[in-house]
């Protein structure tokens, strides 16, 4: 049963599969509850699986008021991210034009970074020319993060003023038909000393070893391992503070995940990123981000855009 309000009911009807709609005028996990509550018996039920990390503890309290009390609740297996992580060749493909899409309009970002404009503007001309190229909207909450805030992994676009010299993180994704893009590239405003160009290499380094690593049969933990390995090695191990990567589909995060002590193993199909990073406080950060798709032998990198230092 699929419960909802009149709100959706035309949309319930066009999208809804394999499922009867019922369109109710109280709030729909109220109706769902009584649903239950009348029909568990007869239906057999002892048990009803919830999806915990969708579901608030209010609403549990409320569903656990409204059942029987010899239904109990039960935190299901992510029986659909599992089924999600591989994803078909149709999937693949809707996939493709969302990165390229996202792909296409870091020229504009380039042309908007100037000193002296704000990160929410650098923001603001990337998302209505993403929306003017088709898309149907931003896969998140755009990242422009720069000078000393590029030191922030997630430094959503803020009023600040870009500076006359500096790193500035641009991480930004779009949704096309439904499916996620995610690309992150630092630029340069100004010239860049040997410290700051050393520090880009170093994670441009990082993440070429890392996507030379992924390939069917891996662990993510490994392929995460390997990234941190190079930033070790250049006293920049500290300053690698978030994953390496993670997958996406019709969300922006989905399994797996590439992270310390994650064993999950790659497989053929899986689409992922590759995405370290270092951030030194108080300097500034980098961070380069490519998509690709898991591969018998390794991946194909769908993420076109080149990784050379540019400076504006």
């Amino acid at each position: 049963m699929f419960f909802t309000d009149g709100r959706y009911e035309q949309q319930a009807g066009l999208e809804v599969q394999g499922s009867k709609v019922a369109v109710v005028r109280k709030p729909p996990l109220a109706a769902a509850g009584e649903w239950l509550a009348a029909n568990a018996k007869k239906l057999g039920m002892k048990t009803l699986g919830i999806e915990a990390e969708h579901l608030t503890v209010a609403e549990h309290s409320r569903l656990t008021k409204a059942l029987p009390s010899g239904l109990r609740l039960r935190a299901a297996p992510p029986l659909v991210e599992q089924a999600r992580m591989i994803k078909d060749a149709e999937e693949i493909e809707q996939l493709r034009a969302a990165v390229l899409l996202g792909a296409s309009l870091f020229d504009v970002i380039l042309g908007a970074i100037r000193p002296g404009v704000k990160e929410t503007e650098v923001a603001a001309e990337l998302e209505y020319a993403a929306r003017r190229a088709g898309a149907d909207g931003m896969s998140f909450e755009t990242i422009i993060a720069s000078g000393s805030r590029s030191a922030l992994p997630h430094g959503r676009a803020s009023e600040a003023a870009i500076p006359a010299s500096g790193f500035v993180v641009c991480d930004f994704g779009v949704i096309l038909a439904g499916y996620c893009s995610d690309m992150t590239r630092t630029v340069r405003v100004g010239r860049a000393g040997p410290k700051m160009r050393w520090i880009y290499e170093a994670v441009r380094e990082a993440q070429r070893t890392a996507l030379e690593t992924v390939r069917a049969g891996v662990s993510t933990g490994e392929v995460d391992r390997s990234a941190r390995k190079v930033l070790h090695s250049n006293g920049l191990g500290r300053n690698f503070t978030h994953s390496t990567g993670h997958g996406v589909g019709l969300e922006i995060h989905e399994a797996p995940r590439l992270a310390a002590g994650q064993k999950d193993v790659l497989q053929p199909g899986m689409v992922i990123t590759i995405e370290p990073g270092a951030y030194i406080p108080g300097v500034g950060g980098v961070r380069i981000e490519d998509m690709v798709v898991v591969t018998e032998r390794g991946c194909q990198i769908l993420t076109p855009t080149g990784k050379e230092l540019i400076t504006i």
